[in-house]
């Protein structure tokens, strides 16, 4: 019988225990010893979920407080010096690393005032890493003992596991030199890693794993000939000084394309491949594999990335593809990648509609798919009758067939507006130089224009009447005067601060997409489908599961109430239809292109509901534009096409006088810079200080025409940025943005912030606005 196996398994817990518990040690209201104690709890539980569902193999050391990579750096004494030489212990050094630390002097404790590693997104999914950072002189050693220390934990709870790591070359080349090093690239330095890894390898050899996952995403990228070429180097030295343990090579987020050269003798036991997304380099994966020595050939047919119930028919037919060629004993059955990007469990979800109950597949009935498919492939290939597996088979298609036919999914009238769409409507009424002019003689906005990017701090009062409002312990009535309160005093303290351009807070948005799902046609919301976003933070990501429309207008009476109650100009605050899509479980029956447009089309009605309200600002927030660019370049042009298509159908039904922002968080858009031209958006805001101000970088080679906003502080942590830094930092930016385009804010918008740092720092940048002036 194959194998059946996942890639890793979500770590936040059923109810997200390990977030609350994180946050608790944060606080001081739970010692270290208590936090892991619960992470130890979690692991355990997650292995035996993992075994009760069927799989044969559960991974370890897939488990982490804060990041994967992070916990990798770690790992190996990548530790920039910044963080050492505080008395820190090994969990608050990996904090400090992820989030920033800034501490008071206080009793035997020293003062300490660092700010976090550079956050990235991983690859096209929606979650972060924490960039490892490399200078000439990093020093590689083992600096902790976690991928043993888990590998033992789940052999004494009697599972054999498979521990996880990032291969080396996928490491080196994710990270980045440290600020000033230009002489060498981190992959310069995977000689001086190697011996490390097989000492890593070796030690879990001497407990007892036979097994080693090892990591290389990279290959779904377009890589240099350097990068390629190291593969071949690498693994023949792990392969030779770590001859115990066997390797599973594992790739996945996309086809492999020209990287495939790499899996050619390539000296490992096992290979992975993404079969949701990478099917195209299956035919020829499947050719090597069998000419290299019975390797193992790991085939990802459950989407590790989305919640839809497997097709169970068209994985099987891949799957017996598969072993006509190579026989049954060496095919694996898995996930195509790890279930982290999954909520955990559709099993207390009561609350959805009946008509789409079965549509959905979280991380636990993923772990179940995967098992019965490797239970269907062995009953076929052995001719074996198993009337349960069978039965659990005619299940799926009699859902798969419900949803195919179901009225939730189209809309005729929805179809047919897409139909009308034209070309006018992708474009504003006049060019940029005549919109800014009316603007400015409009908005009448200082030099150096100060602004936020539109959420301000969600406390626990906040929180708590948002759930008995949805718990119906509060009317309506009671409920929108509390909302009101709310914006009054971020109002009163944009006033006392002295902001130019107001924001109302969003005291009433539970999510930045998730508000709009509710508010629109399309979308199902769970109650508990959380998944990691970046350390503690998660989100509960809508289902998009029919044609989208806009009932009713969304955000109008929340920004007319606040603009009345200020002669100051009040942002008008939307998500774009690109994030939208990006950061929602989307269709996996009609493209993302026509979704898109969809949700254009609903948000250009409430940009034009807006600006007849009196709100003349009005961003349409876009993160996620940079990171939904497909892996491939090749495929870049069709994408960039309908996602800035979708951003100029949202913002262009409004007069010229109306000015359009939009914003931009862990965008590195340097190769997409004209595509942000097209946009045309009037100002937009970007992610800055978190990236060592290297976005600033196309400014010397481009021209930029429209207004732009670079963050001066990092908004993911704590830190309260002193004036002295802001004008440094705003100093840095007038070296390439000329001042007359020059706004000043923060990185992204203020949610998970508390108000303390959030008053310090923003009276901070506005001292500092004041003296740049």
């Amino acid at each position: 019988m194959c194998v059946s196996t996942c890639l890793g398994f979500p770590r936040i817990g059923a109810n997200r225990e390990l977030k609350k518990a994180i946050e608790a040690f944060w606080a001081g209201k739970i010692k270290e010893q208590d936090l892991l104690d619960v992470g130890k709890s979690l692991r355990l539980q997650h292995w035996q979920i993992q075994k009760q569902q069927g799989l044969d193999v559960v991974p370890s050391n897939d488990f982490s407080f804060y990041d994967q990579i992070l916990d990798q750096s770690i790992l190996f004494n990548v530790i920039p010096s910044r963080y050492l030489g505080h008395g820190l212990s090994p969990l608050e050094i990996l904090f400090a690393m992820g989030r920033g630390l800034q501490r008071k002097e206080e009793g035997d404790k020293v003062k300490v005032d660092v700010v976090s590693q550079e956050m990235v997104k991983w690859f096209d999914s929606n979650y972060h890493i924490l960039r490892p950072e490399f200078d000439i002189t990093t020093e590689f050693k083992i600096n902790s003992n976690k991928p043993v220390d888990e590998f033992l934990e789940a052999k004494a709870s009697g599972i054999h596991s498979r521990p996880v790591l990032i291969g080396p070359v996928s490491f080196l080349f994710l990270g980045k030199t440290t600020r000033g090093a230009t002489d060498f690239t981190p992959i310069d330095l995977i000689n001086k890693l190697l011996p490390v890894y097989a000492e890593v390898l070796n030690r879990l050899a001497d407990v007892g794993a036979d097994w080693v996952q090892i990591d290389e995403p990279i290959l779904c990228y377009d890589l240099p000939a350097h990068v390629i070429s190291s593969y071949r180097s690498t693994y023949d030295f792990l392969a030779k000084h770590a001859p115990r343990i066997k390797l599973l090579f594992t790739t996945y987020f996309g086809n492999l394309g020209s990287n495939i050269s790499v899996l050619q003798n390539l000296q490992v036991a096992g290979v992975h491949i993404d079969l949701v997304r990478g099917t195209n380099s299956l035919d020829e994966v499947v050719d090597i594999v069998k000419n290299n020595n019975n390797q193992i050939l790991s085939c990802g047919v459950v989407d590790g990335r989305n919640i839809w119930t497997s097709d169970l028919d068209q994985a099987l037919s891949v799957l017996h593809t598969v072993t006509e060629k190579i026989g049954e004993q060496r095919v694996w059955v898995a996930s195509s990648s790890s279930l982290l990007h999954t909520p955990f469990s559709i099993i207390n979800e009561n609350k959805l509609p009946e008509e789409v109950n079965g549509w959905f597949s979280f991380a636990v009935e993923k772990c179940r798919e995967i098992s019965l498919l490797a239970k269907l492939l062995s009953n076929k290939k052995n001719n074996v009758v198993d009337p349960s597996s069978q039965a659990a088979l005619e299940e799926n298609r009699r859902v798969l067939s419900v949803r195919a036919s179901s009225s939730i999914t189209t809309d005729p009238t929805v179809r047919q507006r897409q139909a009308a769409v034209t070309e006018t409507m992708h474009k504003r009424q006049s060019p940029f130089s005549v919109r800014q002019a009316l603007q400015r003689s409009h908005l009448k906005l200082p030099k150096f224009p100060t602004t936020t990017i539109g959420s301000f701090p969600q406390t626990k009062d906040i929180r708590l009447a948002r759930d008995k409002f949805t718990k119906h312990q509060i009317s309506q009535e009671e409920y929108d005067r509390f909302i009101e309160h709310e914006i009054d005093e971020v109002i009163k303290f944009q006033e006392e601060v002295g902001l130019d351009v107001f924001v109302h807070g969003e005291p009433e948005r539970n999510d930045m997409v998730q508000y709009f799902g509710e508010r629109m046609k399309g979308f199902c919301f769970t109650q508990n489908g959380w998944v990691q976003s970046y350390g503690t933070r998660c989100v509960r990501p809508p289902l998009i599961v029919g044609d989208i429309s806009r009932p009713t207008p969304m955000t109008v009476k929340e920004s007319k109430y606040a603009q009345s109650r200020t002669h100051r100009p009040m942002k008008g605050m939307l998500t774009g239809p690109v994030t939208c899509l990006r950061w929602s479980f989307p269709r996996n029956d009609i493209p993302h292109s026509v979704q898109c447009q969809q949700l254009a089309l609903a948000l250009r009605d409430e940009v034009c509901d807006l600006e007849s309200a009196g709100i003349f600002i009005i961003q349409v927030d876009e993160p996620a534009i940079r990171e939904g660019l497909p892996l491939r370049r090749a495929d870049w042009p069709a994408y960039l096409q309908w996602a800035v298509d979708s951003f100029r159908l949202t913002t262009s039904g409004v007069s010229d006088r109306t000015q359009c922002h939009s914003h931009f968080c862990y965008s590195d858009f340097n190769d997409i810079f004209d595509a942000i031209k097209r946009l045309d958006a009037d100002v937009i805001t970007i992610e800055n200080s978190k990236s060592d101000l290297k976005l600033l970088d196309v400014f010397e080679t481009e021209q930029y025409n429209n207004e732009i906003g670079p963050g001066v502080y990092d908004i993911h942590s704590p830190r309260v940025p002193s004036v002295i830094e802001i004008v440094d930092r705003v100093g840095q930016m007038l070296k390439v943005i000329p001042a007359n385009q020059l706004w000043i804010n923060p990185d992204c918008g203020l949610k998970t912030r508390g108000w303390k740092e959030t008053k310090e720092a923003l009276q901070n940048l506005v001292a500092a606005a004041l003296l740049v002036r």
